[in-house]
């Protein structure tokens, strides 16, 4: 099956300050990505129900962009996020792009949808 990259939007009512440490540190990112987190120099170990993805942080740009590099992904995908306020609701935007096999981009879109809404909530909007 061919992999696609995807692009998804969000709305926050916070800061880039505050979404951005969202994206980057455990204790926030328990409350919303995965059940656990160890994060040495740009290596960010990722668990979910005792099973571990290894991503390497390729770009940070703090409160503007984010670039993972799954250590299991085809050369060229990444995860990334893009951050920015808006001028006219002053709500931050958050665009991601993520690679998906094309069968599965919608379930993976939709499991952006639910982790972002968990995300608002931890957050406060």
């Amino acid at each position: 099956m061919e992999r696609v990259s995807f692009e998804m939007e969000f709305l926050f009512r916070a800061s880039p300050a505050i979404v951005y440490r969202f994206l980057t540190t455990p204790s926030c990112l328990v409350r919303w990505f995965c059940d656990s987190v160890d994060i040495t120099g740009e290596i960010y170990t990722f668990s979910w129900d005792g099973y571990d993805e290894i991503a390497e942080l390729i770009d940070d740009i703090e409160e503007e962009r984010l670039r993972f590099h799954w250590e299991d992904a085809e050369d060229g995908e990444y995860l990334e996020f893009r951050m920015y306020k808006s001028e006219v609701t002053n709500e931050t935007i958050v665009e991601i792009t993520d690679y998906a096999d094309e069968d599965e981009v919608e379930d993976q879109k939709s499991l952006w949808r639910s982790q972002f809404e968990t995300m608002k909530a931890e957050m406060g909007g």
